[in-house]
């Protein structure tokens, strides 16, 4: 029987729109090797969506996502709203209210390092000679970004403005368990990132992680203060396997953990709920000074199909042919400008697609 894998595409803005067209080829590509059927519905979203409808998430896009069941998200934001209210700007009007209307409370981020891409990395090659894999699951709907109060109060000599850190046991316990059972895929070990000897929301983290972790007796555990994992992730970044994180320290530690990879052109992401819904998007932004000139690295966007169709639509062949696909290319030293060395030849974010096309079949 034919299956029907129903998306939401929010292409953006920047070079959204052109990686997100390389993605969706080489999805229907995928879908049409693995017999599934791909029924995309694409919507406004962000600064587009507001140069049309003044809305960075207009109830018809929000409507468009409910009746998928996935979101394919491309990049928002750009220099041209920047002026707009902090509310009003397309990240903070459009992808975290999405998070939360969806309950997506923990972000997936594999960081990984391919032994021919070590020229990329800003990592000595000697530090990391066969590369590195690693995965920073970030909880992504609590902490400070949505803790209350949070406001800005105006006083006679000044402004005092209050952001609140607010973590309740559920919050924790769910992502854990997100991160043990990510563990058990790969090597096995996970590491808390808190600030334990500080803050009182990462003693609850502490307890309520060693709590659960009997549960999972395959997987190590062990813990590590925020600004050591910092450092450790360009001293040695092979010794991680699944960061675990709360909402700030995973928003840094995962963008850091990108910019070791050497580009974050490479680096896909999954946001997922209860359930089998999820929103999957590259790590990177929307690259407003490359957009348009077709030379943007797509492979960010065509893992996060990939992962897409791991983990919304349980089609892991499909998600390992599209990851094989890529690392195929790599390895036949195709790049796309972000990856080259001075000198050496680039193809488009077309032709990246293509190539990645090629090798699935």
């Amino acid at each position: 029987m034919n299956s029907i894998y129903k998306i939401a595409v929010l292409a953006g803005d920047g070079i959204g729109p052109e990686v997100m067209a390389v993605g969706l080829d080489v999805l229907q590509a995928t879908a049409k090797r693995f017999g599934f059927t791909i029924e995309a519905k694409e919507y406004a979203v962000g600064g587009a969506a507001i140069d049309l409808f003044d809305n960075a998430l207009p109830s018809t896009t929000l409507e468009g996502c409910r009746e998928a069941q996935a979101i394919f998200f491309g990049s928002i934001g750009g220099p041209k709203w920047e002026s707009l209210p902090p509310n009003k700007q397309p990240e903070r009007a459009a992808l975290l209210p999405l998070r939360k209307h969806f309950g997506l409370y923990a972000n997936l981020r594999p960081a990984k390092c391919y032994p021919g891409l070590l020229h990329a990395s800003p990592i000595k090659t000697e530090i990391i000679p066969d590369g590195f894999d690693l995965l920073v699951v970030r909880e992504l709907t609590g902490g400070l970004y949505f803790g209350q109060p949070k406001h800005t109060l105006t006083f006679e000599f000044g402004e005092r403005a209050i952001d609140t850190m607010v973590y309740e046991t559920r919050e924790i316990e769910r992502v854990t368990h997100v991160a043990f059972k990510a563990a058990q895929l790969r090597r096995k070990r996970v590491t808390l990132i808190d600030k334990a000897n500080v803050l009182e929301t990462s003693l609850l983290w502490r307890k309520t992680v060693k709590a659960i972790a009997p549960k999972y007796p395959d997987v190590a555990l062990d813990f590590m203060y925020v600004g050591n994992a910092a450092m450790q992730l360009v001293r040695k970044p092979q010794q991680f396997d699944v960061m675990l994180c709360e909402n700030l320290f995973g928003d840094i530690i995962s963008d850091e953990a990108a910019a070791t990879v050497g580009s974050l052109g490479l680096l896909p992401s999954a946001s997922l709920g209860e359930g089998t819904f999820g929103l999957y998007e590259p790590s990177g932004g929307s690259a407003p000074d490359i957009a348009g000139k077709g030379i943007a690295n797509p492979i960010a966007q065509i893992l996060s199909a990939a992962l897409m169709l791991r983990y919304t639509f349980k089609n892991n062949e499909a998600a390992v042919a599209i990851e094989k696909a890529v690392e195929a290319t790599l390895a036949a030293g195709l790049r796309t400008v972000d990856l080259t060395r001075p000198g050496e030849t680039s193809i488009s974010t077309v032709q990246m697609g293509e190539a990645i096309k090629e090798r699935l079949k």
